[in-house]
């Protein structure tokens, strides 16, 4: 406990949708947990403060900040939240993100619409967010963590799925701004990284049904789905002084999907 002491964080996409544990939810619990004060970031302000009062009553210290984070101007008001607040920033999850949604995403498939829509929601928002941050950051003094979420869909080519072209784009766009976000302010001490997420199960993939869920589990070298949890720890580490010689870096927590692959029987 209290590797985060001392350090302020914002997560976006902070609650989950649904019931469970999402990884904008854990992120936020265990950062609190070591210590961090977190700025809980959603579109839904209600969701928001009940995680807020959950945080609470593990002594932890947060708040529920309303924004829809693709909008300049709340992305502005969030910066200006966490400094009236709590007076520094030391930690930003770019956490909100989202898939397509009806039918086929193959190249052949997207619509305008679907392209724009996921630009603005994957990488835009990461991008809008860290601009706000890094000014944060550079005052609060002692450098920083940006950490972006991404998928293996941004990493490698799955075959056999109903495509995933936008979305995949989009993803791995994110791990270009890591880089060039990385490189940017590496002699500043504002380190930036990416968690690349595997078959991990969260509220916002449990809607599509239990064969959904183990066509997921199959594909993973350990034959294990992870959880939200899994994602949270990546991001504890990522944030801590424990990785301060840490940019750059994508970091798969996948059970071994984007690194390992089956031999032909």
């Amino acid at each position: 406990m209290g590797r985060l002491d001392g350090k302020v964080a914002i997560v976006t996409g902070a609650a989950a949708r649904g019931e469970g544990i999402g990884n904008g939810t854990a992120m936020a619990i265990l950062m609190a947990r070591e210590g961090a004060k977190v700025l809980l970031v959603n579109r839904s302000a209600e969701r928001a403060e009940k995680l807020a009062v959950d945080i609470a009553s593990e002594g932890g210290e947060a708040s529920a900040f309303a924004a829809d984070v693709t909008d300049t101007e709340d992305v502005a008001a969030m910066g200006r939240a966490v400094q009236e607040r709590y007076g520094r920033l030391d930690i930003l999850c770019n956490n909100v993100g989202a898939g397509a949604s009806g039918g086929p995403n193959r190249v052949e498939d997207v619509s305008d619409e679907t392209w724009d829509d996921l630009v603005n929601v994957n990488i835009t928002t990461a991008m809008k967010c860290s601009r706000v941050a890094v000014p944060l950051m550079r005052e609060s003094g002692g450098g920083g963590s940006i950490i972006n979420v991404s998928s293996v869909a941004g990493a490698v080519g799955l075959m056999g799925s109903p495509g995933a072209a936008a979305y995949a784009s989009m993803k791995a766009a994110t791990h270009g701004l890591t880089l060039s976000t990385a490189a940017d302010y590496a002699t500043e001490g504002i380190r930036c990284n990416c968690i690349i997420i595997g078959s991990v199960s969260t509220p916002l993939v449990a809607h599509y049904g239990e064969e959904y869920r183990q066509r997921r589990i199959a594909m993973v070298p350990m034959q294990t789905e992870g959880t939200g949890w899994d994602i949270g720890w990546a991001a504890v580490y990522l944030a801590s002084d424990e990785a301060k010689w840490v940019t750059g870096v994508m970091l798969p927590v996948d059970g071994g999907l984007c690194a390992l692959r089956a031999w032909p029987r």
